[in-house]
């Protein structure tokens, strides 16, 4: 009896030449993967592939059986594909699973595949090419999305509303700069996504279990056949480390901050306390015993699905801190968080970017908000200290002027201008011009809410979004 028939005879595990007794049955469940990573088959197979090529190509392996590997290999993918190859558990994993039906497929070409990798390095590169994708499935979504916000921006480019610091009213602002200050946040989420790309965008395979392999390796012409940049530089680092991960966890988690905040102004907006937006019904839902009710459930569950993306960053963080190199089996559990959020960011981009352009907004009711509570103090403020009355004792003259109206239930409009001299004797009789339209009018500098200035930065976005589109 041969090895490889000993092997077989004691166990259907590819590596089970050095055991003689089966594996248990509830461990044999703990231990595979295949349910989840069956998700990698078409990184595995592209990664196999390459490899194949390469040992060709050194004359490691022959010709011919490249191209039976290649063959079986592209038939494997297309029965996957259709949804009738079989996936086995006693297998345990995606790479497995796919070996030994190539063997049984080609025979000994099927053996030689695995000549000069491990699974270790396998598992690396699978992982980075299907993250690879990723970041740039979440650009392309970021981008929609950024765009979303520029035309609803551009649509509601005269619409004013109460700008907020604490939950109060602050200054009045208009919509599109709101809405702008969000395309600002998700271009630096774009940016976390493009770097991500191109720390993951290095390839592991060649260093074998944790040592490096003894073939003579074109590890360069598989990182060229696969879409690499660079090829690894240490080998204990490239099978153990999933950095990379983490970095996909990182952006997403603060991309899906950023998504949680605007879904709360969404719902904030919409609420009859605020009155400023309204959803369509396609991005509502109603209560199963309040008739009269629409719920933003839309925005809810975008700033609900933040809280499991960042419990995947916590996760993964946690899975690396007490490992020691190399390859631990731990590392088997960076995979299904990693498509989790995927998954969650990409349906939240989407659905998201698929909600703006429907919104409306009540023009009225935000400019009166935007002028209530005494919003224009600062305006009021300024046009003393332009008159050169030091800013602290401006300060101190219009908080009188509130502190009057408040107890005389009046507002600013209704201020003669003998009670504002009362307060300072710089006032003169232009203050009773100081209105919504000049206090937007007069925060014309770069990043200010002057239509004019958001007009020039929201075409200075639509430049960069382009050019990064066409990237």
């Amino acid at each position: 009896m041969t090895n490889r028939e000993a092997g077989a005879a004691g166990s259907s595990k590819l590596w089970g030449g050095r055991f003689s007794g089966e594996m248990s049955e509830i461990v044999e469940r703990f231990n595979a993967s295949i349910d989840f990573d069956r998700r990698l088959y078409r990184e595995d197979i592209a990664g196999s592939i390459a490899h194949a090529h390469m040992l060709a190509a050194q004359g490691i392996i022959p010709a011919e059986d490249s191209e039976a590997i290649e063959r079986g290999l592209t038939e494997i993918r297309a029965e996957i594909d259709a949804g009738t190859f079989e996936f086995r558990l006693d297998r345990e994993d995606i790479h497995l699973n796919i070996e030994a039906a190539l063997t049984e497929r080609i025979g000994d070409a099927g053996r030689r595949l695995h000549t000069g990798r491990s699974r270790n390095d396998q598992v690396a590169t699978d992982t980075r090419l299907f993250t690879r994708a990723a970041c740039d499935e979440v650009v392309a979504a970021l981008h929609d999305l950024r765009g979303a916000l520029l035309d609803l921006a551009e649509r509601q480019a005269a619409t004013v509303i109460p700008g907020y610091t604490h939950l109060q009213r602050a200054q009045p602002i208009l919509l599109a700069h709101h809405l702008q200050a969000y395309e600002a946040m998700f271009t630096r989420d774009t940016e976390r996504f493009v770097q991500t790309r191109a720390r993951v965008n290095v390839l592991p395979l060649g260093s074998g279990a944790l040592a490096g392999v003894t073939y003579p390796l074109d590890r360069s012409m598989v990182a060229r056949e696969l879409g690499f940049d660079a090829i690894s530089e240490n080998s204990l680092d490239a099978v153990s480390d999933r950095d990379f991960v983490v970095d996909f966890h990182s952006a997403s988690a603060l991309a899906m901050v950023h998504l949680s905040r605007l879904a709360e102004e969404i719902i904030l907006w919409s609420t009859a306390e605020f009155g400023f937006a309204r959803l369509d019904d396609a991005f509502s839902t109603g209560s199963s015993i309040m008739p009269q009710k629409k719920n933003p459930d839309v925005a809810e569950l975008s700033r609900g699905k933040s809280a499991r993306v960042i419990g995947n960053l916590v996760q993964a963080l946690t899975l690396l801190k007490g490992q020691p190199l190399a390859y631990n089996k731990d590392n088997q559990e960076d995979k299904e968080s990693l498509f989790d959020s995927v998954d969650t960011v990409l349906i939240t981009l989407r659905v998201v970017a698929a909600m703006l352009p429907t919104m409306t907004f009540d023009g009225a009711r935000g400019a009166e908000a935007a002028v209530a509570n005494f919003a224009l103090a600062t305006d009021i403020a300024d046009y003393l200290a332009k008159k050169g009355v030091p800013f602290r004792d401006a300060h101190e003259a219009v908080g009188s002027l509130v502190a009057r109206c408040e107890r005389e239930g009046r507002t600013f409009t209704e201020l003669s201008l003998s009670e504002y001299q009362a307060a300072h004797p710089a006032f003169e009789a232009d203050v009773l011009s100081i209105d919504l339209e000049a206090s937007l009018a007069a925060r014309n500098v770069p990043g200010g809410t002057a239509p004019e200035a958001v007009a020039s930065a929201r075409a200075a976005q639509r430049a960069r979004l382009a050019a990064e589109r066409a990237s």
